[in-house]
Order: structure tokens, then C-alpha cells, then sequence
């Protein structure tokens, strides 16, 4: 071969060679969470969804490639004064998604930096409304009014700010100090109402423990009471049933007695001996009165009447005793005594015969 063959041989390999690297440097794959603006001389032509795509060699040029996961950035701390002239530092946190590529990548020249411009004038408009304490605990409400306004703000821009968080709120040293003394009395109050409350609860458990003692002791003590009561009344209907019993079986025995003496027929003699010796059983006792039946009253009549006669012989020998002699002042003696048992003896003896006749 002729050696001027094999240069043009060697040229033309080398450019299709150069041909197939610029051709496969053009070959561009986008990812899934990807996307591609493409320009073409300059100008905006298209944006790349997923997929493999060819850029013309030395017409076209990806000019941005962005990335539609959601993206977070901390910001620093920010100088901010409160409502009552209170200057402290807070940091911030922006959550943000890209919705859409072409506005995101034309619409401002750096859109990380205009957020966080953003975020610190919003921040500060927003404290310059509250006082110290309402922004120590109106995190949510400035979290809200943050991302509220920072999205009206960034949509020209193709972001979707998602989220905001106030991260620290950092007041001045002697504003924490002072904070500390504060929170360290309240804490110490708050200890001294809990031991107060203690003691109370502690009080008024103790003081319903012994109610409820005594409540109970009344109870046990009434039912002691019941218990004792039950028992004597048990008792006296014990005895008085045991008397009833006894005083049953001394009728019964009565009865017999009785239904013995009607079967036996005793005469009016035996009766009458009997009464007679009743009567002085009685009347050995300490009783201040005694009834005298009738039958024997004309055995009181006669002994009244020798209690009279023998008076009036009393009488008669006072009356006269010039009259007769001493013998004649003759006082009763036991013979005249015995006299008048006899006369009684007869008198029972004629009510006893008049008694049988009958």
C-alpha cells in the first residue's frame, strides 16, 4: 500500500473515532429524582424527564441540572428584637421542594440565598410583634406565618417551601439569668404548694382513717350492745318460760291434788281442821292484814263475846268494892280459861254437825 493510503486511512479512523466520543459524551441518562434544562444556542428549549436522552454536539448544553427531592437547609442565627426591645439570636430550618426546574433556574440568580434572605426579614417582622415571652412559646405560630409567607414569596421561583421550624431562640445572658431566677422561684414555689397539699391530703386522710374508726367502733359497740341485749332477753324468756313450766306443773300438781281430795270425799270436819290449821300458818307470818273466811265467824263472834263479858266483870268488881269481901274480887283464872275452850269446841262441833246435815 501506498504510504499516502494509510495516512488517509489513519485520519479518517481518527476522526470517526473523535465522531463516536463526542456522540457518546452527548448520550445523557436522568435519574428518577432528576431533571435536566436543556438550551439550545443559548436558549431555553426543554427540560428532561427520566430517561436517555442526546444532546446535539455543539448546539445543545444541559445548563441545569436539579434535583426534585425535597431539600432542607439550616440557616444561621438571626438578630431579632422583640416587641419590648429584647435582642436574641434564633435559627431556622426550611424544608422545600422544586416544582418547577425552568423557574427555579431562571427565575433568580441564587434562590438558596434568597430564601435566607427571606427567612430573616420575615423572622424579624414577625418577633417585632411579640414580646419576649410570647416568642419563648409561639413557636407554632411563627412556624406557620414563616412558611406562609416564604411560599407566597419563592412561587415565582418554581419552590414549594413545605415547612419551617424556629430551631433555637437564644436571648442575651442576663435575660437567661434572670429567666433562671424566675423559673428556680417558680419551681421552688410550686414545691412548697405541693408539700402544702401533701400535708392536707395527708391531714384529711388521717382525719377520715379516724371517722371511719370511730364510726366503727360505734357500730362494733352497738352490735356488742345488740348482742347483750339478745342474750338477756333470751335469758328472761328462758327463766320466765321455766316458771311457766314449774308454775304448769304446780297446777297440774294442784289439779291432782284436788281431783284426789273430790275422789277421797273428806268430811267437814277434816276441812275445817284444815282451814284452822292454814290459817295459823298465815297468821305466824309478817302480813300486817288477814282475811278470816266465813265459816269461822261465829268462832270470832263468841270469842268477842268472852272478851266482853270477861270486861265487864272487870268493870263490876272496880265499881264495887265496899260491897263484898276480898274473896269475892275473884280475878279469871286458868279454869274459867278453859271454860270458854270448851264452850268453843262445842260451838265448832254444833257447826260442823249443822254443816254435815246440809
Amino acid at each position: 500500500m501506498e504510504p499516502g493510503a494509510i495516512v488517509a486511512i489513519v485520519i479518517v479512523s481518527v476522526v470517526v473515532f473523535l465522531l463516536l466520543a463526542v456522540l457518546i459524551s452527548h448520550i445523557k441518562i436522568v435519574n428518577q429524582t432528576d431533571k435536566f434544562v436543556i438550551e439550545r444556542l443559548g436558549r431555553y428549549l426543554t427540560t428532561w424527564d427520566t430517561g436517555i436522552h442526546v444532546l446535539v454536539p455543539f448546539i445543545d448544553r444541559v445548563q441545569k441540572k436539579v434535583s426534585m427531592k425535597e431539600q432542607i437547609y439550616d440557616f444561621p442565627p438571626q438578630p431579632v428584637i422583640t416587641k419590648d426591645n429584647v435582642t436574641m439570636q434564633i435559627d431556622t430550618v426550611v424544608f422545600f421542594t422544586v416544582t418547577d426546574p425552568k423557574l427555579f433556574t431562571y427565575g433568580v440568580e441564587n434562590p438558596i440565598v434568597g430564601i435566607e434572605a427571606l427567612s430573616a426579614t420575615t423572622l424579624r417582622n414577625i418577633i417585632g410583634e411579640l414580646d419576649l415571652d410570647a416568642t419563648l412559646t409561639s413557636r407554632d405560630i411563627i412556624n406557620t406565618k414563616m412558611r406562609q409567607i416564604l411560599d407566597d414569596a419563592t412561587d415565582p421561583w418554581g419552590i414549594k417551601v413545605t415547612r419551617v421550624e424556629v430551631k433555637n431562640i437564644l436571648p442575651p445572658k442576663d435575660i437567661q439569668a434572670a429567666m433562671e431566677k424566675q423559673m428556680r422561684a417558680e419551681r421552688e414555689k410550686r414545691e412548697k404548694i405541693l408539700i402544702a397539699e401533701g400535708q392536707k391530703t395527708s391531714a384529711i386522710t388521717i382525719a377520715e382513717g379516724n371517722k371511719e374508726a370511730a364510726i366503727l367502733n360505734a357500730e362494733a359497740e352497738k352490735q356488742a350492745a345488740i348482742k347483750k341485749a339478745e342474750a338477756q332477753a333470751e335469758a328472761i324468756l328462758k327463766v320466765r318460760k321455766a316458771e311457766a313450766d314449774g308454775e304448769l306443773l304446780v297446777r297440774k300438781a294442784e289439779a291432782e291434788g284436788m281431783k284426789m281430795i273430790n275422789e277421797a270425799n273428806p268430811s267437814q270436819a277434816v276441812l275445817t281442821i284444815r282451814s284452822y290449821e292454814a290459817l295459823a300458818k298465815v297468821a305466824d307470818g309478817k302480813a300486817t292484814k288477814l282475811i278470816i273466811p266465813s265459816d269461822i265467824q261465829n268462832l270470832a263472834t263468841m270469842a268477842a263475846a268472852v272478851t266482853e263479858t270477861v270486861s265487864q266483870m272487870k268493870t263490876t268488881a272496880k265499881d264495887e268494892p265496899s260491897k263484898k269481901a276480898e274473896p269475892s274480887k275473884r280475878a279469871i283464872t286458868q279454869d274459867d280459861l278453859d271454860a270458854v275452850d270448851a264452850e268453843l269446841h262445842e260451838e265448832l262441833a254444833r257447826d260442823h254437825s249443822y254443816g254435815k246435815a246440809h
